[in-house]
């Protein structure tokens, strides 16, 4: 399933917006990672490489990593920009 399918699809999906030389993005993965876990199969999980994947991070209008965002049936429902605090 592709990332457009995921995006309508009726399940909650996240996508991550990082990049390998971002050090917010590497100290938030093994917390991501365990957010995931927990949800499992709940919400699909997305992590974009915006070096990697230019095209989307220009369509998504991403301006810096993290940005992480939630789609549930084509809407965003919910969109952060930076470290997420734990509390």
């Amino acid at each position: 399933m592709n990332l457009a399918n995921k995006i309508e699809s009726d399940r909650l999906t996240m996508i991550n917006f990082h990049a390998s030389w971002c050090g917010p993005c590497i100290a938030m993965k093994p917390h991501l990672d365990e957010t995931v876990a927990k949800y499992g199969v709940a919400i699909h999980y997305e992590r974009v490489d915006i070096d990697r994947n230019p095209g989307l991070a220009k369509i998504f209008e991403i301006r810096g990593v993290p940005t992480k965002m939630l789609y549930k049936s084509g809407k965003m429902k919910w969109r952060h920009s930076g470290v997420l605090s734990s509390q």
